[in-house]
Formats: C-alpha cells, sequence, structure tokens
C-alpha cells in the first residue's frame, strides 16, 4: 500500500511581478502526494489499481523517459500486480534512468516500432499482446481513462480557498478533462503541438456522458513539443529556483508557469485574480 499525503498543501507564491499585476497565485503541491507515485500520477492510478489488482497485470504504453511508467511500476511494486510497460521505439541499452528505475520495481519492459506504437490501440495490436502476455488490465498511455478522470475530479474538494481560474499543465488531458468539473474556469496549457480539444471531449464524453466545465487550452507555450526544451524555459527555470526554491519539472510544469507568468506581464488577468496553479 502506498502512503499518500492526501490532501496535498496549497501554498502561496509569493512574486514582486504578481503583486505589481495585482494577481495572487496559490500552488496546488501534487508533487508531494508521493515521491514515487506523485499528483496526478496517483490521481490517474486510484481507481485502476483495483482493477490491476483483480486482473494480475496492468499493461500500459509510454515513451522511453516515461513518467506514467515509472509510477504504474511504483504502484505494481506496492500493491502487488505485475505490469507492462509496452515502449515506443527500439530497446537502447544500457537503459536511461526512467526504465531502469520501471525495472527495478518489476515492470517487464517491451516494445513496439514507431509505426506499430501509432496504432497501439487497434484490435491487431492489442490481439498480439494479449497472445504474448495473456490476460491483463488495459490503461491508455498517460493513464487516459474514465476511471483516471474521476480520481483528477477528486482534486477539487481539496480546495477551500476561494479562487477564480485554475490552471494546469496538459499532456493527454486527462487531468483537465476533470478537473473541468468545477464551478470556475480552468485553463490547460498543453505542452505538445498537438490539438487536444477533441480528445479532451471524448474523455468526457465517457466519464460523464458529455462535455462539463467552462474550460479553455492556452496555446503556444509548447517550446517546440514534447520533451522539448529551448534555452529561453531553461532560464525560467534557473530564475524560478533561484527565486522561489522550487524546481520545476521542464515537462509540464516549468510550460504551465512560463505561461502564467507571460500572461500576467500581457495583462491577460484582471486585478483581483486568484489563480490556482497545479504542481504535479
Amino acid at each position: 500500500m502506498l502512503n499518500v499525503c492526501l490532501p496535498s498543501p496549497v501554498v502561496e507564491l509569493h512574486d514582486e511581478r504578481l503583486t505589481a499585476a495585482g494577481v495572487r497565485v496559490l500552488l496546488k503541491r501534487d508533487d508531494l502526494v508521493h515521491p514515487e507515485v506523485p499528483g496526478n500520477k496517483w490521481r490517474k492510478l486510484k481507481y485502476n489499481v483495483p482493477l490491476a489488482v483483480s486482473a494480475g497485470t496492468l499493461l500500459t504504453f509510454g515513451g522511453a523517459y516515461s513518467n506514467h511508467l515509472r509510477a504504474v511500476a511504483a504502484a505494481g511494486h506496492h500493491y502487488g500486480f505485475n505490469t507492462i510497460g509496452v515502449v515506443r521505439g527500439e530497446e537502447h541499452l544500457p537503459l536511461n534512468p526512467s526504465l531502469a528505475y520501471a525495472v527495478s520495481r518489476g515492470m517487464h519492459l517491451t516494445y513496439l516500432d514507431r509505426a506499430t506504437y501509432r496504432a497501439k490501440t487497434s484490435p491487431l495490436v492489442l490481439d498480439r499482446l494479449h497472445q504474448e502476455f495473456g490476460d491483463f488490465h488495459l490503461l491508455p498511455e498517460g493513464g487516459s481513462n474514465p476511471a483516471a478522470v474521476r480520481g483528477c475530479a477528486e482534486l477539487l474538494a481539496e480546495l477551500a480557498e476561494p479562487y477564480d481560474i485554475l490552471l494546469c499543465a496538459v499532456g493527454t488531458g486527462t487531468t483537465l478533462a476533470g478537473l473541468t468539473t468545477g464551478s470556475q474556469p480552468t485553463i490547460g496549457v498543453p505542452v505538445l503541438k498537438a490539438s487536444l480539444e477533441d480528445d479532451i471531449v471524448a474523455l468526457q464524453q465517457t466519464a460523464f456522458g458529455e462535455r462539463v466545465g467552462d474550460w479553455r487550452l492556452l496555446a503556444g507555450y509548447h517550446f517546440g513539443g514534447y520533451a522539448k526544451r529551448t534555452p529561453v524555459l531553461d532560464a525560467f527555470i534557473d530564475d524560478f529556483v533561484s527565486r522561489h526554491g522550487l524546481a520545476l519539472d521542464w515537462v509540464y510544469e516549468a510550460k504551465m508557469m512560463y505561461a502564467l507568468f507571460d500572461q500576467v506581464r500581457q495583462g491577460a488577468f484582471s486585478t483581483g485574480t486568484t489563480i490556482v496553479a497545479l504542481i504535479n
């Protein structure tokens, strides 16, 4: 069993740039939920874990540097079910730290070439995986399914202090799909180039029967695409650490926080606005 820290703390971010704009920012520190299965990784897995325990095995997908694969491997280790990670691309040895960690937690890795990986949810590919590995609980890439959406939605009940806008980084869209069930607007910052609105709507329709909530995506802050970075983003991360002592994850939260400060600089938020920014 995992000893998770819930509710995760909410702390105010004190920054003269925010003060000058009359904007208040609260950080929802979901990164502190658990060292191995932090933030939305745990929320996405919460209702998938019993299904994996029942099946005995969980199979999921991810890239070579996937934090999702790490979290699934850790959950399997702690809850006693087998984990299989289907990795995009060819095997490269020695394993990078992410995949080495997953293996250390008992995950069996298998690989699909990039063309096959793009068809990973097709009956042909899934049948092949079942033939090789038998029965398993299938968890889509990034933990993106209705059970994960419901788990993410539970975060809203932990926000006791009034706020005007909820802000989160967007990869698969699962976290945003759940967070939009609240009464306040939600803004998602995509960290990849792809259009995600249809995916988010589809997740909500599957989980809730319809598109729900007041939400929008704030594009233009992907810095070249998923897991891509630039000197501008790196300088922002270094400055943020210097100012606040918090090292932002460059794949997700750094892009979100850069977008937040850029929007504040542009005057996008009216004086008196309180924003909750989700740190996973």
